[in-house]
């Protein structure tokens, strides 16, 4: 039998940054962990709703630009001089323009929509894991979609950059195993946010969501929240490189 020294596996002691944390589902993130015990930094872009939501748990607030390599080093800096040691990360920072058909795509939005995702994604990641001290564990979760998986019509630019989140995540794994942090990517379906308010209020998409999500309705924040405290916990010591679908069962049709 192969011996295994598991006593530093997954324990993590350490604080989590959230980013995307103002609202949506970084926010709900941020505050369930914050429920759960954990010391929680909320990152977004300087508002003073990120302040605001930071407050009311009484967490600390660090405002920063996901696509800007120095606002994401400083970010870092920052969050290990006010929490001591960062054990967890969930990168809820991202973008999605509204839908057009590819042939009607301005670079400008394919740019925007891939250094939000993808590049912003990679920078948060990165720095994160170059500030895990050696022989402590740490996790990553980033937050990518069914779209990772699945193509979409009129969403191409979003499509893409969250296929290269998952790729991102499965590469990082390989990584960064052997300095004992986990890296996985969560795929969220139709999720009830600011983001999608819009779309819901609809009355016409209603037979399309029960056509789409064999559970009938999109999630709420809370239960991507809920998946990502998971993957952050002990409880998921042996898990690095997976992508989990939360989405009412739509991968499955």
């Amino acid at each position: 039998m192969v011996e295994v020294d598991d006593s530093n596996q997954g324990i993590l002691g350490g604080a989590v940054v959230v980013t995307g944390a103002a609202s949506g589902i970084g926010r709900a993130t941020a505050d369930f962990l914050v429920r759960s015990g954990r010391k929680v930094i909320y990152t977004d872009l300087p508002s003073e709703i990120l302040d605001e939501a930071a407050l009311l748990t009484g967490s600390h607030s660090i405002g920063a630009d996901v696509t800007n390599e120095q606002q994401v080093i400083e970010l870092f800096d920052q969050a290990v001089t006010e929490a001591g040691y960062i054990s967890g990360l969930v990168n809820c920072a991202g973008i999605e323009e509204k839908k057009v058909d590819v042939r009607d795509m301005s670079l400008a939005i394919f740019e925007r929509t891939m250094s939000v995702n993808s590049t912003g994604s990679f920078l948060i990641a990165r720095e994160f894991a170059r500030r895990v001290p050696p022989g402590r564990p740490g996790s990553i979760v980033l937050i990518g979609s069914i779209l990772s998986a699945v193509g979409y019509g009129g969403n191409a630019a979003y499509t893409a950059s969250k296929g290269a989140v998952l790729q991102l995540g499965r590469a990082m794994a390989i990584d960064l195993a052997e300095s004992l942090i986990r890296v996985n990517v969560i795929g969220p379906g139709f999720v009830a946010t600011p983001m999608t308010a819009d779309t819901l209020s609809r009355e016409e998409i209603q037979p399309w969501l029960k056509s789409k999500i064999p559970l009938g309705r999109p999630a709420r924040s809370e239960e991507i929240a809920s998946m990502a405290a998971v993957l952050l916990s002990p409880a998921a010591s042996y898990v690095t490189g997976a992508y989990l679908p939360v989405d009412g069962g739509w991968l499955a049709l």
